[in-house]
Formats: C-alpha cells, sequence, structure tokens
C-alpha cells in the first residue's frame, strides 16, 4: 500500500503568517515599550506637555487615557490634603532641624513658633499651577508664603496675646491672608495650625517672676482677708460680751432692789418708802393696801 505525500504549506500562506507575527511583536512593542497611553493613580491629576504646543490646557483624571508618545508628556500631580510644617523638633517638618518661624511681636518680643499648614492643589486647574509655578510648588510658593503670612499677623499681636489669649483668632487670621494669597495660584488652605509658641530666655525668666510676684500677692491678700475676717469675729465677740455683762449688771442691780425691799419690810412693815440708787421707792403698808401719795 503506497503512501501518499502530505501537502506542503504554500508560501503564501507562510508570508501571512510571519507578516501577523511581525504586526504582534510590533503592537506588544507599541504598547508596552512605547507606551501610548498613560495611567492617573487615586488622588492625582497628569498635565500633558507636548513638544509642539508647550503645557496642554487639557488634564487628566484618574485611570487610563491615550496619548501621542515621544510628542506628548504627562507631569503627574497629587492633589490630595497634605500638611506643610514648620518646626523646632528636628524629626518634624519638610526641613530637617529646627526649622520653626521666628517672629517679633507688637510689643517687641521674640517669638519661635511651630506651624502646620494643610492644603491641597486645585485638582480642577492643575494645568494652571504647572504653568505659572510647575511641581516644585511647595518651594516656591507655599513655605514662603508662610513665613510672611504669619510674621506680618504675628507683629499684630502682643506676646501674651500670641501665647494665649488671641491665638485662635491669630491661627484664622493666618489661614484667611494664606487662603486669599495661595488662591492665586490654585492651591487651596484647609486649615492652619500653631502648635507651639516658645518665647525668648528673658522673657520667659520675666514671666516666671511676674507669676511669682501675683502668687505672692495672692498670698499676701488672703492673709490680710483673713486677718480682717478674725479682727471682725473679735470685734463682734467683744460686743457680745459687754452686751451680756450690762443685761447681768442690770438684772444684778434689780435683784439688789429687791433684797433690799424684802429686808426693810422686814424690819419695818409701817415703812412707805425707801431710798435706793439715789431713787424713793414706795412701800405698801403690810396687810393694807398703800395710803395714797
Amino acid at each position: 500500500m503506497s503512501r501518499q505525500a502530505a501537502p506542503r504549506p504554500s508560501g503564501r500562506g507562510g508570508a501571512a503568517g510571519c507578516a501577523a507575527l511581525v504586526a504582534a511583536a510590533l503592537l506588544f512593542a507599541a504598547v508596552f515599550i512605547v507606551r501610548p497611553y498613560v495611567m492617573v493613580p487615586a488622588g492625582h491629576r497628569a498635565v500633558l506637555f507636548s513638544l509642539s504646543g508647550g503645557t496642554l490646557s487639557r488634564q487628566l483624571g484618574e485611570g487610563t487615557h491615550l496619548i501621542v508618545p515621544g510628542v506628548q508628556t504627562p507631569v503627574f500631580y497629587d492633589v490630595r490634603t497634605r500638611t506643610y510644617t514648620m518646626s523646632a523638633t528636628h524629626w518634624e517638618g519638610e526641613v530637617k532641624g529646627d526649622d520653626s518661624l521666628t517672629a517679633l511681636t507688637s510689643d517687641g518680643q521674640t517669638v519661635k513658633i511651630d506651624i502646620s499648614v494643610r492644603f491641597h492643589p486645585d485638582g480642577a486647574n492643575i494645568f494652571r499651577l504647572h504653568q505659572r509655578v510647575g511641581p516644585t510648588y511647595v518651594s516656591k510658593i507655599i513655605r514662603p508664603e508662610i513665613r510672611s503670612k504669619a510674621r506680618a499677623v504675628v507683629a499684630e499681636h502682643t506676646v501674651q496675646e500670641v501665647y494665649s489669649t488671641k491665638r485662635e483668632a491669630i491661627e484664622q487670621r493666618i489661614a484667611d491672608q494664606l487662603t486669599a494669597s495661595l488662591k492665586q495660584n490654585d492651591i487651596l488652605v484647609d486649615e492652619v495650625l500653631l502648635r507651639n509658641v516658645e518665647f525668648s530666655a528673658a522673657y520667659a525668666a520675666a514671666v516666671e517672676q511676674k507669676q511669682i510676684a501675683q502668687q505672692n500677692a495672692q498670698r499676701m491678700q488672703y492673709v490680710l482677708l483673713k486677718a480682717q475676717a478674725e479682727k471682725k469675729q473679735k470685734i463682734l465677740e467683744a460686743q457680745g460680751e459687754a452686751r451680756s455683762i450690762e443685761l447681768r449688771g442690770r438684772a444684778i442691780a434689780q435683784s439688789a432692789r429687791v433684797v433690799q425691799y424684802e429686808y426693810a419690810r422686814k424690819l419695818a412693815p409701817n415703812v412707805t418708802a425707801i431710798i435706793t440708787d439715789g431713787r424713793t421707792v414706795s412701800v405698801p403698808f403690810a396687810g393694807r393696801p398703800a395710803p395714797p401719795r
């Protein structure tokens, strides 16, 4: 039994298969090497920069977007809320070391302030922020504006107001001024916090001495009030004792006249009057009414 030879593939079919493999390879290269798309992570925006026209007003939101590779380049911006801190603590804040804000109050006192500002770029206008400032907007705008506005507001208040009495109002005023200033560059301020306020060594010593003097004055005031209360109590006690003596004296005098009367009546039943304390007292006859005067 003879074997029949298997048919050979034609040259045209082989060429089509090779072309398909080349096309697949080129597609793979286009997708995974040239990358004609961009993926924008959550909480970010992408600004397209074109080699031909500069920054495009069209910006990309979260998700996957097609771009022209080699012509359009994406620049990513984080639009989530972040905190910029200037602190004396070495491990806090953007700048390591003592980065606290030094300011002068209206009464000439130097204070060091730890301040934190919460902010985020305006996600709808990232392209304008990119055109005006660029990705380094924190060092170019955020930091200088915080220092400038905080110092200006602190200079309007006394050291006591900065430390305690108007601290919240100062925070709000700094926030208001930063909001107006940074909004011009499409940066939105969420909150301003004055985290710590320190005085100069000389002023701290003066405050301590003042507190000691106030405590001593309060102690002396207490002593004086206590002495006055004790004096008033003794006066009241003395007045009560004098009144008691007066009442006892009257009672004794009254008792003495009664004794004299009884004594005179027993000695002389017919006595009609006795003299006591310089006064004449009528005495009734024993057993009969007193005669008319």
